[in-house]
């Protein structure tokens, strides 16, 4: 079954890029052009998107190894694996009784302008009031739901490559 899809792991790590690339894309066309603003889940949703791409892209370009491939495909299953714990978390706080939302917190310049940066970061992992709103739904799920499917599938094609061996 595997032969079907084995492929130089240099290439899908480029698909993999490619792949992180469109939902980058994606979210800047729903925030620029459909005017949906970002939550701080959000953003941190669209880093761990970023540094996934990254990491496939060093990939492909390095082009390394046995061992090398290995070390990337655990990064990129670490990182991706990361990003789809944040979420996991954006799901959850969307699904709880209105009741038991967070409160809204402030925007996201004012907390770089204004807090240490670590406070800032814990405050953009934990959510607010502002992500709990599903602004978009598609087939029931909302973006969070489909961008933590995305990060499942770039977490299973970085680990993939540890048994895919470079074809001679």
């Amino acid at each position: 079954m595997l032969e079907i899809i084995k492929f130089n792991p240099r290439i899908w790590f480029f698909l993999g890029f490619l792949g992180c690339t469109g939902l980058l894309a994606a979210g800047a066309y729903f925030q620029f052009v459909d005017g949906l603003q970002p939550c701080p889940l959000c953003i941190s949703q669209r880093i761990a998107i970023f540094l996934t791409g990254l990491c496939f892209l060093v990939a492909g370009i390095h082009n390394p190894g046995r061992v090398g491939i290995n070390r990337y495909a655990v990064l990129g299953a670490v990182i991706a694996l990361a990003g789809g714990s944040i979420s996991t978390r954006h799901v959850w706080i969307q699904h709880l009784p209105p009741d038991q939302v967070p409160e809204c917190g402030p925007g996201i310049e004012y907390m770089f302008q204004n807090f240490p940066l670590f406070e800032t970061l814990k405050l953009m992992l934990s959510g607010t009031g502002d992500c709990a709103k599903v602004d978009w739904t598609f087939m029931t799920l909302s973006m969070p739901a489909w961008t933590l499917i995305a990060f499942l599938m770039l977490a299973t094609l970085s680990i993939l490559q540890i048994w895919n061996k470079p074809q001679q």
